[in-house]
C-alpha cells in the first residue's frame, strides 16, 4: 500500500518545494514604561532570559531556576527595573512525556527579584509565552509539550518504515537523515519567556533612567535627510510591494554582525544546496535552525546586504530582518542602514502560495530587536522617529495584512 500524505504534510512539502525560506503597555526603543504613580498593574508583562537550561529531561523537581529581565521597566523616566535584574523561580511540575499520545508538562513558578543593592521582592505572576516556541503555555503557566503524532517528522518515518520494510540500509538512512521525533520540553539559556504579573507589584524607584537617551543632532538631521528620499517599503523580485521599512542602524557592518551575534541571532544564510537541506530537515524534525536563508527582497535595486534571525525549537516561527546599506553616511562618516524585520508566527496559505505568516503588530517587531541590542551593552542610543508619509497599514503579498504607527527606530551601536 502507497503511504498516505495527510493535508497538513501536503502543505510542509508545497512549503519546502516551493522553496519560501521566506494590560496596556507603552514601548519607548524597548522599554516598559507604566504609569507615573502607583504599583505595577496585574497583568504587566515581565521579559525574562533564562541563565541555564531547563528540560523534562534533564532537570528535576524544585531545582531553582534563574532568568535575567531584558526589557527595561520605568516610570516617567525613572527606573523601577533595570536590565539584568535577576528573578528567580523553582520548577514545580515536571512531567515527562511517558506515552506517544502523552504530552510533555513544565511548570515553571517565578517568584522573586533581585535588584543589585535593593531587598529582594516577591512577587505573584506566571509565563504566558515561551518565544517562538512549539510548546503551548496553558492558562496556569505550564508549558504543555508536542505529540510526537504532531511532528512532520513522524509522518516521514511512518512513510518510509511502510516503504522500506526489511530494506535495513533505508531504514538506516531514514534515521540518518532526520533523526527521531523528541518530544520532550528542552530550553536551553538565552531563551526567552513572557511573565505576566497575577497581582500588583509596587517597586521602589532607583536613579533616573538612561533609558531615553536621544541621538545627537548631527546624527538625527543625517537620519531625517536620507529618510527624504527613501521607499517606504522592500520589494520583491517581481516589485511587488514587501515588508515594511522599520528599522535605521548606524554602524559598520562588522559592528552590525558582532551585535546581532551577541544578542543571539544568527546570520542568514544564502540559499545553498546545503542550507536548504538543513531547512529541509529543521521543518521534518520540528526544529529550529537559526541561520535558514530568507527569501531576498530589494531595495535600491539590490537584494538585502545583511539577513538576521532569531528562533528556538520550531521552524514556523521566527523573528527576522533583513538589512540594505543607504548610502548615506553621519557627520562623522559611519554607515546608515535601513531594516524590515517582522515576526514570522506560522503558515500562510493561500492558492498557489505557501509562505510564513506575520505577527500583524510591526511595531511589537521593531521593539522587541531593540530591546535585543540594548542588551548587548553595544548600542549608544535608540530613538524612534517619523518619516514623511508615514505608513500605517497594509497587506503582505499573500493577503495577511500588518499595522503600524509608521515610526521607525533608529540603533546607534558603539563604534569600535
Amino acid at each position: 500500500m502507497e503511504p498516505v500524505i495527510r493535508p497538513k504534510s501536503r502543505i510542509l512539502v508545497t512549503f519546502l518545494l516551493a522553496g519560501a525560506v521566506t494590560c496596556v503597555v507603552l514601548f519607548q526603543a524597548g522599554v516598559m514604561a507604566v504609569p507615573a504613580s502607583g504599583p505595577l498593574p496585574a497583568g504587566f508583562p515581565l521579559y525574562l532570559r533564562l541563565e541555564a537550561s531547563v528540560s523534562t529531561t534533564g532537570s528535576h523537581l524544585h531545582d531553582v531556576v534563574k532568568a535575567r529581565i531584558v526589557r527595561e521597566v520605568d516610570s516617567d523616566n525613572v527606573i523601577l527595573i533595570p536590565l539584568g535584574a535577576e528573578v528567580q523561580g523553582q520548577i514545580v511540575k515536571l512531567i515527562p512525556s511517558s506515552s506517544a499520545s502523552d504530552h510533555a508538562r513544565l511548570l515553571i513558578h517565578f517568584d522573586k527579584l533581585i535588584i543589585p543593592d535593593k531587598p529582594s521582592v516577591s512577587f505573584a505572576g506566571h509565563i504566558s509565552e515561551v518565544e517562538n516556541a512549539r510548546e503551548k503555555v496553558l492558562q496556569d503557566g505550564t508549558i504543555q509539550g508536542v505529540l510526537a503524532s504532531d511532528m512532520p517528522v513522524s509522518r516521514l518515518e511512518d512513510a518510509l518504515g511502510k516503504m522500506a520494510g526489511q530494506d535495513s540500509d533505508l531504514s538506516k538512512y531514514e534515521q540518518k537523515a532526520f533523526g527521531k521525533s523528541d518530544t520532550s520540553i528542552n530550553y536551553g539559556p538565552g531563551t526567552d519567556l513572557t511573565l505576566v504579573l497575577d497581582k500588583p507589584l509596587r517597586l521602589a524607584e532607583m536613579a533616573p533612567s538612561d533609558s531615553f537617551h536621544r541621538l545627537s543632532s548631527g546624527l538625527a538631521a543625517a537620519v531625517a535627510r536620507m529618510l527624504e528620499g527613501a521607499p517606504q517599503r522592500a520589494s520583491g523580485k517581481d516589485r511587488k510591494p514587501g515588508d515594511p521599512l522599520n528599522l535605521v542602524v548606524v554602524g559598520n557592518g562588522t559592528e552590525i554582525l558582532n551585535a546581532f551575534s551577541k544578542a543571539g541571532w544568527g546570520e542568514a544564510e544564502r540559499k545553498t544546496g546545503k542550507s536548504v537541506w538543513d531547512t529541509v530537515r529543521a521543518v521534518a524534525d520540528d526544529q529550529g535552525f537559526g541561520k535558514a536563508p530568507v527569501s531576498d527582497l530589494y531595495l535600491y535595486g539590490r537584494r538585502e546586504d545583511l539577513a538576521f534571525e532569531k528562533t528556538l525549537n520550531t521552524f514556523l516561527k521566527r523573528h527576522h530582518l533583513r538589512l540594505w546599506r543607504t548610502g548615506a553616511t553621519t557627520p562623522d562618516g559611519r554607515e546608515i542602514w535601513l531594516g524590515a524585520g517582522t515576526h514570522d508566527t506560522g503558515l500562510d496559505v493561500h492558492p498557489g502560495v505557501v509562505s510564513h505568516a506575520i505577527d500583524p503588530d510591526l511595531d511589537a517587531e521593531r521593539a522587541k530587536v531593540g530591546a535585543d541590542l540594548r542588551v548587548t551593552g553595544l548600542v549608544t542610543a535608540e530613538q524612534l522617529v517619523t518619516r514623511p508619509d508615514p505608513l500605517s497599514q497594509g497587506a503582505t503579498a499573500t493577503g495577511g495584512t500588518w499595522k503600524t504607527d509608521g515610526r521607525l527606530l533608529v540603533i546607534d551601536l558603539a563604534g569600535q
